[in-house]
């Protein structure tokens, strides 16, 4: 019943495009049938539709071009760590250590390549239920600058971000509207922090997008001098 409810869930984005889907690419608005009433009263010159498509494959090419050019600049930031250790309020089917959908799973460096249902990220136990937290511990505590939070599956559900101090306390760095779309990070800048952090707990509202929520990895941007 589990499985049959996760493929349900993940294929709610056909109908609610900010939803996780299992296909592997974001959905994509459909165009409409063009109508068979009549012939347009002044049609485009034929050779006109072969350079638009080339406009728009062109255009799409530099669009993939520079997301993976981003990609790979905060993938490789020499100021940015990616956690060692996760706990979370909740895993699909109870997930443990380093098994699939664990919170152990949004450790290291993101894995997840495509827009989807993964079992190489961490997600919650159920969808839809309202709010979860991943809690990530870091390798090295940096004065803190910027937090990184790549979502992989129903992007859109963070609605809080905080680091911790070295006795503990929470400080809220991010909190409002996220507007992450398909596989990308969420990035949340703020003053650099008077302390050291090695700690990070990202909030999700699982209800604000239907289907599985899902985060693939969490980076901490930082430096070792105040």
């Amino acid at each position: 019943m589990k499985i049959c409810l996760r493929l349900i869930c993940c294929i709610l984005p056909v109908v609610f495009l900010s939803a996780c889907k299992k296909s592997d690419s974001a959905e994509t608005a459909a165009k409409p049938a063009p109508s068979t009433n009549s012939a347009p009263a002044n049609p485009a010159p034929a050779a006109s539709a072969p350079a638009a498509n080339a406009d728009a494959d062109a255009s799409a090419k530099m669009a993939a071009a520079d997301w993976a050019m981003k990609q790979d600049e905060i993938k490789n930031d020499p100021n940015g760590e990616w956690a060692m250790q996760a706990t979370a309020s909740s895993t699909y089917g109870d997930a443990q250590g380093t098994a699939r959908f664990s919170a152990n799973q949004a450790t290291g460096a993101p894995n997840v390549d495509k827009y989807g249902d993964d079992g190489s990220a961490w997600a919650p136990k159920t969808p839809d239920s309202g709010i979860e937290w991943l809690d990530l511990k870091y390798p090295k505590p940096v004065y803190a600058s910027e937090v990184r939070v790549r979502e992989s599956c129903g992007s859109g559900a963070v609605v809080k971000v905080e680091v911790f101090d070295e006795k503990g306390e929470a400080h809220s760095v991010w909190q409002g509207n996220d507007s992450t779309k398909d596989l990308n990070y969420l990035i949340v800048k703020f003053p650099k922090t008077a302390f050291k952090a090695d700690r990070v707990k990202v909030t999700l509202a699982t209800n604000v997008v239907p289907g599985w929520n899902e985060i693939d990895a969490v980076q901490l941007v930082g430096t070792d001098q105040p």
